[in-house]
Formats: C-alpha cells, structure tokens, sequence
C-alpha cells in the first residue's frame, strides 16, 4: 500500500494496537464457540472487567510505557521502573489503577521490586513463555525498525527479557519487530511476513535459539494464513499468539477486518487483537484506524500527546540509540 507517510505508518500501528487491544477487553476469557453466536462487530463495553467502552489492558498500559520510557533512549532500568510504577502506582492505566496482570509479567515486576535489575527480571524458564512481552513489543520495534538485523535483534532480546527472557519468547519479539520494519517500508503483509521467516531462518541458526525454531515450524512453512480457523489458537502462549495474529493480517485487507478478526478467535482476545492491531495498523495507516473507535478510548488525550510526542522522536534522523 503505497502513499502512506513513515509517520502515517507509526501512529496507525500504536492506534490500531490500543483499538485492538479495547475491543478485546469486553470479551476476553469468553470461547470462541460464545463469538460465532455473538461476534464482535464495533467497540463494545462492560463484559469480563464490567468497564465502559474503550477500556484497555494491561497489554496497553506495558506497550505505552514501553513508548514512554524510548523517548530517552533505549534504557532498561527506566523502562522496568515504568512497568513497576504501572503496577504499583496505576501509571497509564484507563481508569488508575491495574484491573490485569500475567503471571510471568508479575514475577518480573516483584523481582525488580525487589532490586533484581530489569535486564535479568524475567523469566528464563520453558514456562516463561506467555505473550507478555510480545503484547507490548511494537514501540520497540519503532524504535529500532531503521537499525541493523544484529543490532534490531539485540534489542528486541533484551526488551522482552525484562518480563520474559526465555528465548521463545525473545525470537517471537525479534520476528515482530522485523515485520513492523518491513511493513513500516510499506511491504506488503506476505512479502513482510516471508522475510521475516528468511530472516529467522538465517539469523537463530545458533545456540541457545536453533533449538528453539521447531516451535515455529507452522510460521517457517511460509504459508500460516491457510491453516483452518479450528486450527489456530488464541490462548496466551507467545508463538500461539504470533501465529494467530499473522494469520489474521494476512487474511484480511483492512485495519477493521483484521482486528476483529482476530477480537472473534475468543479466549486471549485483547493481546491477540493488541498483536494484530500493531501490524494491520502499521500497513494501512493512520486514517485506517476508525476515528470513532480512537475517540472511545479512555484517556484518549494523554495518549495522543505520549504517541505525537514518540513518533517526532522515532522520525528524527538521530533517534535511533542504542545506549
């Protein structure tokens, strides 16, 4: 999709991120049996967290940290210390204070709440391995979408090592972030999507993630988009989650259709839709977000200001820092 601004492109992947993200609140924890009888077609409220329309979660609250502490630089101390002040203090919450947390992001949280630094806080156990970091990945990937395949991989690794450091987990950042850089370019979803699969192929060849990859054997096939819907899972397991979310990007051709599809796969909606907004909204842009469903969102204000603020940083000639 040609025409759309770098800057177009940014905005519309963190909108289309929280939009995802609140149209899946409603409705996460429900079935997927429960969405075929009563899809989700428009931004709904109450439902699982009894919370008015445009409540977002956790997802949101960590990725709008994650966006807050980048306008600096790239620091984990100051990002895990957000994750902590969100946690204890409400910070970016919708409505101030935390209503959700997963279990691996809360240990981490409680480790470095108790001076464990952010760079070893998560994780690194098999069972580490939720979608935690993932959901809250895309500022990141914004940040780092102009830097080398090495450099973007350092980076991803360590950002999801704050709350989940096993490598699964750090492979699953690494590949989203090399779709938002392609897709950022404007690449279209499937040729974005086959390099990426390329790139991982080439780039976790070694030890500790070459063993890792035959858990991305469905992703690696290049063709995710035409496994059956009763076939992809929507829980809260990291590879399930990025395969869903690539599945509803590539079998789709609009920001609305995307998200709700996948919002409609039921069970861990919000992140699944939060995963898929990133990427949708990163491709069709800004204009592509529904404004009515923008203008729904708690603290809809603040937000804008944070994202105005973070894109002008990220399109800088001299944003990028690795230090």
């Amino acid at each position: 999709m040609t025409g759309i601004s770098r800057r177009d492109r940014m905005l519309g992947g963190l909108w289309g991120a929280v939009v995802g993200d609140a149209l899946g609140v409603p409705v996460e924890f429900r079935g997927r049996d429960i969405r075929k009888g009563d899809p989700v077609t428009d931004m709904r409220g109450y439902g699982t967290f009894n919370l008015p329309p445009g409540s977002w979660s956790d997802d949101s609250s960590l990725m709008l940290c994650t966006a807050q502490s980048l306008l600096e630089g790239f620091d984990l101390g100051r990002m895990g210390d957000l994750f902590v002040s969100w946690f204890t203090a409400g910070l970016w919450t919708p409505h101030g204070q935390a209503f959700d947390v997963g279990r691996g992001t809360w240990q981490a949280i409680s480790r470095m709440q108790l001076g464990t630094p952010a760079a070893t806080a998560g994780g690194r156990e098999e069972e580490n391995n939720g979608n935690g970091s993932l959901m809250r990945i895309l500022p990141v990937a914004l940040y780092c979408a102009a830097a080398g395949d090495d450099e973007l991989l350092r980076i991803a690794h360590e950002a999801s090592a704050v709350t989940h450091g096993h490598p699964r987990s750090m492979m699953a950042c690494g590949v989203y972030c090399f779709l938002i850089a392609a897709l950022l370019d404007g690449m279209p979803p499937r040729e974005a999507y086959l390099l990426a699969m390329e790139k991982m192929k080439r780039l976790y060849g070694g030890p500790p993630f070459s063993e890792e990859l035959a858990h991305f054997t469905r992703l690696l096939s290049g063709d995710i988009e035409t496994v059956p819907e009763a076939a992809i899972e929507s829980d809260g397991y990291v590879v399930h989650t990025l395969e869903a979310s690539l599945w509803c990007l590539l079998g789709t051709d609009a920001y609305n259709s995307a998200v709700l599809r996948a919002v409609n796969l039921g069970w861990d909606t919000d992140t699944t839709a939060i995963v898929t907004g990133g990427l949708a909204g990163t491709y069709y842009g800004l204009e592509a977000v529904p404004l009515q469903w923008r203008d729904t969102l708690a603290r809809k204000q603040e937000i804008e200001a944070l994202f105005e603020r973070f894109v002008e940083k990220m399109i800088c000639p001299f944003a990028f820092s690795s230090g």
